[in-house]
């Protein structure tokens, strides 16, 4: 063993080299706290070695934990804890342990960028997953009551969610104050279909509807939704029994609607009840099939936005 003067143990600055080694060693893994293993968690992720990311991202909890509340604490706290639920959304699929991580993340940092995302993630998976929308519909809300940026948007998929829920006065409800409040809103002309097909659904509001569906083009003359709005009109007057004034409204809508051939059909069909009537009497009208509210994003994708 090496000794120093005297047969001591060697020293740095009065300290024991033993101890000094241990005290560096401490320096070290305090150095290599939560951001780095946050850091090597990220690389772990981008390697897909998702594992040992989740294994890197739990230890950057614990040493955030260690350190307490401080602001830098809170933030890379935030970072990590999206970071945990989008590996086990996105790259693992697994819909229960990122609801929890995504409602850990919410709880304890409300206020955080991270989170505002989070939520309506979290909806989605609530929503699409789980078959919650009711808790969907909360964490919807609770994003709107901080008025985010999106608010429109956030707005629209809370009032679609009531629909799908057969709740159509309260997604009326939603989807007017979507158009009164955000009236330049990208959101409106999806607001103002919605609000017609909410009405549709309930017998007594139907005149309300075909004034819903006569305001969409009004306001948003450009939207790819005008067609499908037409359409509706000239569905809800053939169900009312207005055959012929529907057949004039489906006529306007052969010149714009993406599917002319479902517009034809629908002609023909009123034309052929119509012929009907007159040699037999009156043809009672099908009633109308639940629809399923559709965005403007979805009617340019799809061909059609309602079926006969």
């Amino acid at each position: 063993m090496l000794t120093g003067p005297g047969g001591s143990g060697y020293t740095h600055g009065g300290m024991p080299l033993r101890l000094f080694a241990l005290a560096l060693l401490v320096l070290t893994a305090c150095e290599r706290g939560a951001p780095h293993h946050f850091e090597r968690g990220n690389n772990a992720r981008f390697e897909r070695r998702y594992e040992e990311a989740m294994g890197e991202y739990r230890r950057a909890l614990e040493a955030l934990d260690r350190e307490g509340d401080t602001a830098s604490a809170a933030v890379l706290r935030a970072r990590v804890l999206r970071n945990v639920a989008d590996v086990y959304w996105f790259e693992q699929g697994k819909s229960r342990e990122a609801v929890t991580m995504y409602r850990q993340l919410i709880e304890r940092c409300p206020e955080a960028p991270e989170t505002l995302e989070a939520r309506v993630i979290l909806a989605g998976i609530l929503h699409e997953k789980l078959h919650d929308a009711r808790g969907a519909i909360d964490v919807l809300e609770a994003a709107i009551q901080r008025n985010p940026p999106q608010i429109a948007e956030l707005t629209y998929k809370k009032a679609s969610l009531y629909f799908s829920l057969g709740d159509y006065a309260q997604a009326e409800v939603e989807a007017s104050r979507l158009a009164e409040r955000f009236s330049t809103s990208a959101w409106v002309d999806d607001a103002l279909f919605l609000r017609g097909q909410s009405l549709a659904m309930i017998e007594s509001r139907r005149p309300e509807a075909l004034r819903a569906f006569e305001e969409l083009p009004e306001r948003a003359p450009e939207s790819p939704l005008v067609p499908h709005a037409i359409f509706e009109r000239g569905r809800l007057l053939a169900e009312s029994g207005q055959r012929e004034p529907a057949i004039e409204v489906w006529v306007e809508a052969l010149a714009l609607h993406p599917n002319p051939q479902m517009v034809q059909d629908a002609i023909a069909r009123t034309r052929e009840q119509l012929r009907k009537a007159d040699a037999e009497g009156p043809v009672t009208a099908k009633p109308a099939p639940l629809r399923r509210a559709r965005s403007s994003m979805e009617a340019l994708r799809a061909p059609s936005v309602v079926t006969p």
